[in-house]
């Protein structure tokens, strides 16, 4: 790679494919063998159904493999055809085109020679004329070809306007053959959700093709932009009066262009309005349908019981019998109300004895021969609830049996038409669960199965759309029963008593005794120092814990000195540097190497994993934490272990994964770890709140060490303005209620 004046000058590789490696045919990734004439070349790269025979000319950089040594790293490609009937024959006889093997080949090269693939692309019925091709396998046969052809043709007008062969390929499998003519006609379609294009990058190339800045097509992908933007950042809906100014500013037109085109989407359904308050709100269609269909159907679940209040109360005094315990009196009215009201949030901070009320209401209700299903956001929660409660317990997707389709949308197989076998459905981590799972969760629900939410609002709200936990709670359509008693021995644990002074807006009492400890520090260096002699030496030595075993680092977010993306250099260079006997893999940029403690990042039901009992499944999910065991790049094998699960990728299912000796507070919700190590330093106003200091202590179950800023975890403790969040889910459950009434 050469550079001049700061501009970089990709290199040239021209020659023909000798032999394809490794193809994996959903996302193009290739691996071949390039003869150049002088010499046989590895290159890698996105290359979409490239086939042996073709004549390929490349743009890339070489680079050093560790295992594989020399490759050239491919970002475009120019493909041509072969010409000359060996060619051609060697082109057909590779499974190129689908029909055509290496004797089907050979017969139509014998009956066409060097125009043979011409024929392919224009008059496959002449196919038909050799023996043993029926006109409808020659139409096929022409249809395969054009379809590999147009795939190509997209990929190097894609690659024309600046965009990669990963983007074109995902485009192609969106709008199929029209790719080219669908997006010539709209360019802004190549922002929609799933292809990963950019707003900004998808406007800059229409405006330097076109020039119309009002194009109704830019006007109305610009407004559709700052909504979907905002669903990021928590909001089903927004403002009117914010949406339009935003808008005017992105695309830098006057206010009636975008208030017209406003007007123009509501009246072709792709916008809805509400009025809520004194405010018209804008919603993008699935979003508004999601909190209306939640609020009716929490509207239909009433009240359910069949049983006397003095049968249940029986019940009660048995189960403190049998489990030698005694409930108090919010716990008694909490399983009592979960047996009577279709619906129930059971809520309280820690030590209130969520976890064994929860116990309670299930065993009460399979006492009355009801089927009960445990779920929760996270892989990780739901095994912490399923320990808890000695229970089997899935995550919701698994529970909704979910299937992912080609924009990694979900789409799940129980829903109105597939409901669940369940009478009472029970959600841990509550506060974690956004719009859209929920309405997911309502539709697979049968008429009179029991919802009992289990949560805490004073943890972080859910990382997709929606505030749920919190709208119910406040709609008062919804039962609630909040425990407050704290139990003395919960009390006994400083973790426990200092995040009830967190809540209730007291600072912090760091006596650095029992299981709380805070380690002043004057800058984020020193931070980082002591974050990494922690888990590098004083944990381990004093307590047993290590990275590997109980230890967490955890951080308010990714960026700076004491973000996750630095901490995890810094402690993978300390706790597990280069070595040559330890192979290793560079994900977008960041290197893993066998020993390093990983997080699978997004739910992934298609990975394969087996025990050591022998026993083999799929499906890794977003929050897993393991250890990478093994790479085997030139077999494309990465495994990495899961507690007793041993998991393996691919190379591309490896982009999943990222460094997790730090991950961030809000990776750790539905978890806990035996020991947590929590550096605060002059957070980013933004990073600077309550709950998320709250969240954080609470992941903590038997040491916690606060390390930095009393100052910074003193305004973290004052500010209470939990992230204001537009929603329209109370507004409607208000409005149903009305309906009923």
């Amino acid at each position: 790679m050469t550079e001049y004046g700061g501009q970089t000058e990709q290199a040239m590789l021209t020659g023909t494919v000798e032999h394809i490696v490794f193809c994996n045919e959903d996302n193009g990734w290739t691996v071949l063998e390039l003869d150049t004439g002088t010499t046989l070349e590895t290159v890698v790269g996105t290359l979409p159904q490239v086939q042996v025979g073709e004549q390929l000319r490349l743009q890339g950089d070489w680079t050093e493999h560790p295992s594989f040594g020399r490759q050239f790293k491919a970002t475009a490609c120019e493909s041509t055809l072969p010409t000359d009937e060996t060619a051609i024959l060697r082109y057909l006889a590779s499974g190129a085109v689908k029909g055509i093997g290496p004797a089907t080949a050979a017969r139509i090269v014998d009956r066409f020679g060097a125009d043979a693939l011409r024929i392919l692309e224009q008059e496959p019925e002449e196919l038909a004329k050799i023996k043993g091709i029926t006109l409808s396998k020659a139409r096929e046969m022409g249809q395969s070809f054009c379809a590999q052809f147009g795939l190509r043709e997209v990929v190097m007008t894609f690659a024309g306007y600046g965009l990669t062969p990963n983007e074109a390929l995902r485009c192609w499998k969106r709008f199929g053959p029209s790719t080219l003519t669908r997006i010539q006609a709209n360019p802004y379609l190549m922002c929609s959700p799933g292809l990963y294009i950019s707003f900004e990058r998808a406007d800059s190339l229409c405006l330097s093709l076109h020039g119309d800045k009002l194009d109704p097509n830019r006007l109305e992908a610009g407004i559709t932009y700052v909504l979907r933007h905002n669903l990021n950042n928590g909001h089903t809906c927004l403002p009117k009066d914010k949406v339009i100014p935003t808008a005017c500013t992105l695309l830098d037109v006057p206010t009636a262009s975008v208030e017209s085109a406003v007007e123009r989407m509501l009246d072709t359904m792709q916008l809805r309005q509400e009025r809520i308050g004194e405010r018209l709100y804008l919603f993008l269609p699935r979003q508004h349908e999601a909190e209306m269909f939640i609020a009716m159907r929490m509207l239909l679940m009433s009240g359910m019981g069949t049983v006397s209040e003095a049968d249940l109360q029986l019940r009660i005094d048995a189960m403190e019998r049998n489990f030698q315990i005694e409930y108090e009196e919010q716990q008694r009215r909490a399983m009592i109300e979960a047996v009577e009201k279709g619906a129930l949030i059971l809520t309280g901070g820690p030590g209130t004895g969520k976890t064994t009320t929860l116990r309670g209401i299930i065993t009460l209700l399979e006492s009355m021969g009801e089927t009960v299903c445990i779920a929760a956001p996270t892989g990780r929660a739901a095994k912490r609830i399923s320990q808890l409660t000695g229970r089997d317990a899935k995550t919701l997707h698994r529970l909704l049996e979910v299937k992912w389709d080609d924009s990694d949308s979900p789409v799940f197989e129980r829903n109105e038409r597939n409901p669940l076998e369940a009478d009472t459905v029970v959600v841990d981590e509550m506060s974690m669960v956004d719009v859209m799972l929920f309405e997911s969760l309502l539709r697979a629900t049968k008429t009179g199965c029991r919802l009992i939410m289990v949560g805490d609002t004073d943890q972080l709200p859910a990382v997709g759309a929606g505030c749920v936990l919190q709208d119910l709670i406040d709609s008062g359509c919804v039962p609630v029963v909040q425990l407050t008693q704290v139990f003395r021995q919960a009390l006994e644990s400083r973790i426990v008593y200092n995040a009830h002074r967190i809540v209730s807006g007291q600072p912090l009492e760091t006596d650095n005794k029992g299981d709380c400890f805070f380690m002043p520090r004057s800058s984020a260096a020193d931070v980082t120092a002591t974050v990494l002699e922690l888990c590098h030496t004083r944990l381990p030595k004093a307590y047993g814990y290590t990275p590997l075993e109980g230890l967490q680092v955890l951080c308010a977010g990714r960026k700076g000195e004491i973000g996750t993306v630095e901490t995890n250099r810094r402690l993978q260079e300390l706790l597990n540097p280069p070595d040559k006997k330890k192979a290793e893999v560079t994900v977008e940029g960041v290197t893993l190497r066998v020993g390093d403690k990983v997080m699978h990042n997004r739910n992934n039901y298609d990975i394969p994993w087996t025990m050591e009992n022998g026993e083999g499944g799929s499906g890794i999910f977003n929050g897993d934490i393991g250890v990478l065991e093994e790479i085997r790049l030139r077999e494309d094998c990465i495994t990495v272990r899961y507690d007793d699960r041993l998991a393996t990728y691919t190379k591309q299912d490896a982009q999943d994964l990222e460094l997790a000796y730090a991950i961030t507070v809000h990776k750790s919700q539905g978890s806990e770890f035996d020991a947590v190590v929590l550096p605060l330093f002059h957070n980013t106003p933004n990073l600077c709140y309550r709950n998320l200091l709250y969240t954080a202590v609470t992941r903590a179950k038997k040491l916690l060490v606060l390390v930095g800023s009393m100052d910074t975890v003193g305004r973290m403790i004052e500010n209470n303005r939990k992230t204001l969040r537009y929603t329209g889910l109370r507004h409607f459950l208000s409005g149903a209620v009305e309906l009923k009434l």
